[in-house]
């Protein structure tokens, strides 16, 4: 039998998974928002239309980078509220890596002055892949506890 003890640390993973999402999700959505201002895309259209807008490319690649956030985040809080019953605080700090790395990725991704096959990591957005590579060994980790216990 396999018992689960809650770590006096995991309110550092309750903040992490809980308030971290709602703040980076409010940043990205926000510049978002700017851009649709500036670029004039109005609701209900989630992206520019080329040949239609002016700026297309430009509005798409901030759109793209907030959707690219929305895509990952429930895997990555499953993965990070699991883990961090073993690991809390590396999950912790490991949120801090997801989310500042999906900020930096938005930073990079639209800059339409860099590729964008190479955008979306020249700006320093590869980081949040080791808050998700951290949160997947944690997970693994708990499995693995659990089911030789």
């Amino acid at each position: 039998m396999f018992t689960l003890v809650v770590p006096p640390a995991y309110g550092w993973v309750v903040l992490g998974a809980g308030i971290g999402p709602f703040i980076t999700n409010m940043y990205l959505a926000g510049a978002v928002m700017k851009g649709r201002k500036e670029y004039n895309v109005q609701y209900p259209n989630c992206y520019a239309t080329p040949g239609y807008h002016k700026n297309a490319d430009e509005f798409n690649r901030i759109q793209r980078s907030h959707q690219n956030f929305c895509e990952g985040l429930d895997q990555y809080i499953v993965m990070t509220v699991l883990g961090g019953l073993k690991y809390p605080i590396a999950c912790a700090v490991g949120s801090i890596f997801f989310f500042l790395g999906s900020i930096l990725y938005q930073k990079g991704y639209s800059d339409t002055s860099l590729d964008v096959q190479t955008a979306r990591f020249k700006k320093g957005g590869a980081i949040k892949y080791i808050g998700i590579f951290i949160s997947l060994y944690s997970t693994g980790a708990l499995a693995y506890s659990m089911l030789t216990a």
